[in-house]
């Protein structure tokens, strides 16, 4: 495979350069920040690229906001995030684009991962041929933050049954009738519903209502 390496910690790089030439690969490019990144996955159109989280000038995240910049410049090339850390947010962007017909070709390991040689070269084959590889521990937080994100994660079960027919445009009688329950009881589950999404207390119930279901239908 022809490859792009981008990490700014000089052992590091020309470690997997070793590694990957003598795996019978061909580093293409070997860059040290992420607009460099960008230039050479443009220029070289690799098989995948090797990206480092961390790199200039803050050495936080540039390497993954060069990587979906790649992505954006040249759609659906593979690309291998490795990182010491997880930083969810830009996860999340990159992860994104593998949308659409053929858009996989993601991975993003944790770096001691990389010691596990048979493993990390298995994953750099998987991602090339548009496959989607994660770090146990990267799926473990984007999870979590998308639990957290999740404007309907108070809502018990049956309050989201009511909203869900709720957003069916169902009226109270009409849920409590499919749901074989009390008209009383589906107007508690009503209020809990707007009290739980924090929807403004002075609209009026048919604005709540409208906002509740948009939520819902957002989610």
């Amino acid at each position: 495979m022809r490859i792009v390496i981008a990490d700014d910690a000089v052992l590091l790089r020309e470690g997997l350069i070793r590694l990957l030439t003598e795996s019978g690969h061909d580093v293409v490019a070997a860059v040290g920040d992420g607009d460099a990144l960008v230039e050479a996955v443009v220029t070289h159109r690799p098989d995948i690229s090797v990206v480092d989280v961390r790199m200039p000038p803050s050495h936080t995240d540039e390497g993954l906001r060069a990587a979906v910049e790649a992505r954006r410049r040249i759609p659906r090339t593979p690309i291998l995030v490795l990182s010491q850390y997880v930083e969810v947010s830009y996860a999340d962007d990159l992860l994104a684009t593998t949308g659409g017909p053929g858009g996989g070709g993601i991975g993003y390991l944790l770096k001691d991962r990389v010691a596990a040689i048979d493993e990390f070269l298995d994953a750099l084959g998987r991602v090339a041929a548009g496959g989607t590889v994660l770090d146990p521990e990267v799926i473990g937080q984007l999870l979590v933050r998308r639990r957290r994100d999740d404007p309907l994660a108070a809502l018990t079960p049956r309050e989201r049954e009511v909203l869900a027919l709720m957003a069916e445009g169902r009226s109270n009688t009409a849920i409590a009738q499919t749901l074989v329950v009390t008209d009383g009881a589906v107007e508690k589950h009503v209020r809990n519903i707007f009290t739980k999404l924090d929807l403004p207390a002075d609209a009026t119930t048919h604005h709540r209502r409208v906002l509740a279901v948009l939520t819902h239908l957002r989610a």
